[in-house]
């Protein structure tokens, strides 16, 4: 497992013996403090994330107008410098009013096209401390874009904070990358009569004459895109199933029909949930949910504990599958980078293929043999490098198709009491971190005790299609 948080803890203990984790001190800095970079160091997004800091939680205070889609208010952020700093910056695109650092003006600037939001605090950060960052700002969210994506999905009756690679950024300053993963506390003020729905637990409701302040609160920390919050009129259902509690909920924008069918999709989350427990172990969070939005967005996400859906029907239980399959790979276990994406949606996508088999359908092996006979060695489909697949093809089908293909081909190579045992370790040694392919792959050949080198290098770094031979899996 690699997390920052490992790396934090090193010079948070340096940091403890300096100056007792309480701010930043001159006497507490062994070098000149530094501005930290513009980017944690993704090839595919450079400016995703930033250095020199982690954070622990964002507190996030808003106010939403639906009609006019403006947001405003503060979040409060705890983080801990991981050098010694003359400043540094967040991921965030909305005009900001005042920033203080432990409770001092500080001053800032926005840099890199808008995206960054460089902080200089009236006292550099010593490398170990810990410190509370409080940004105010307001704006519209759809005015602004980032990376070719204009990711506000409003209208005046509702919005909903869902898309992937980025979001926090167009609602909340953010350490923006998933090796940084945080606690988040979310309260959203909307007028009177408006529901809002977010990430674990519902925490309090306030309501006033004119508006109600909702407030969520996850247990376990999570990646900036996996946090949202939706706000309009929903239909909420809840109940518990197995000692885990579920909370869904549907737009009321859809038409009747829809509402009922949306409705009755979502509310078999805890079904789906106890299945892929079966296979995979316990579910790794404390809460789980749903909710369909009327926004028709044309996708759905693994928000944290509660994936966002478009409406679908009832019909499509495999799009549940896979989103609730994503809390175990994609939210449980974070990529390391964003070229790792396969694990997430490869993964994602193979659970799929195991549902059907376990519901009377074909089975993986069959699945597999399908896509391989039915496309051709010429399709754009084997040119994918799946490993590494680069910003502009992250989400293309192959990385799906293909990647569900990798494991099902892992599965019969290796045996399928020896390929769950491969998954099930790797949950379980990752747990609550993150993880590249690298990693899975040394994984798989320590579980397997096999040579799997030529196996992967075919299926994830080789354009073209494997050949059909038993060291593939296809035979």
């Amino acid at each position: 497992m690699r997390t920052l948080s490992r790396t934090v803890l090193a010079a948070s203990l340096v940091g403890a013996l300096a100056v007792g984790l309480t701010g930043a001190t001159a006497n507490a800095r062994t070098s000149e403090p530094v501005d930290g970079a513009s980017g944690i160091g993704d090839p595919y997004w450079p400016l995703d994330g930033n250095g020199g800091i982690d954070v622990a939680s964002y507190a996030i205070s808003h106010r939403y107008v639906l009609a006019t889609k403006r947001l405003s208010g503060r979040t409060r952020i705890e983080l801990t410098a991981t050098q010694d700093l003359r400043s540094f910056s967040l991921d965030f695109l909305l005009d900001v009013s005042k920033i203080t650092v432990d409770g001092e003006r500080a001053a800032y600037a926005k840099t890199d096209g808008g995206h960054e939001l460089r902080i200089t605090p009236a006292q550099p950060l010593a490398a170990g401390t810990e410190h509370r960052v409080v940004v105010t700002y307001a704006d519209k969210p759809g005015r602004h874009g980032y990376a070719g994506e204009r990711n506000w999905l409003a209208r005046s009756r509702e919005v909903v904070t869902m898309n992937e690679p980025h979001m926090a950024p167009w609602w909340f300053p953010a350490n923006d990358h998933p090796l940084d993963k945080a606690l988040v506390d979310v309260r959203v003020q909307v007028p009177r009569g408006r529901e809002v729905v977010s990430n674990g637990e519902l925490k309090g409701r306030e309501v006033g004459k004119r508006w109600t302040t909702w407030h969520w609160r996850a247990d376990e920390p999570m990646v900036p895109y996996l946090a949202f919050f939706a706000a309009g009129d929903f239909a909420i259902e809840k109940g518990t199933h197995r000692g885990l509690p579920w909370l869904v909920a549907v737009s009321e924008l859809l038409s009747p029909r829809d509402q009922r069918a949306s409705m009755r999709l979502m509310k078999r989350t805890p079904e789906v949930v106890a299945a892929l427990e079966k296979d995979l172990g316990d579910y790794p969070f404390s809460v789980v949910g749903g909710l369909t939005t009327g926004l028709a967005p044309g996708f759905a996400l693994e928000n944290q504990t509660r994936p966002t859906y478009p409406a679908v029907g009832g019909s499509y239980v495999s799009l549940v599958v896979h989103e609730l399959a994503h809390q175990w790979f994609g939210d449980d276990i974070a990529v390391q980078h964003w070229r790792d994406i396969w694990l997430n949606e490869g993964f994602a996508s193979f659970m799929e293929w195991r549902w059907t088999e376990t519901h009377g359908g074909r089975s993986g092996a069959e699945t597999l043999r399908s896509y391989y006979d039915g496309v051709g060695a010429g399709s754009g489909f084997w040119d994918v490098v799946v490993g590494d697949p680069g910003a502009e093809r992250v989400f293309d089908p192959a990385v799906y198709g293909r990647g569900a293909m990798t494991l099902q081909a892992l599965r019969n190579r290796v045996g399928d009491q020896v390929f769950w045992e491969v998954l099930r370790t790797w949950i379980r040694e990752q747990r609550g971190g993150n993880g590249s392919s690298a990693e899975f792959e040394a994984l798989a050949a320590r579980v397997s005790g096999q040579d799997l080198t030529s196996f992967f290098q075919a299926w994830l770094r080789t354009p073209e299609k494997p050949a059909a031979t038993a060291d593939n899996g296809l035979v």
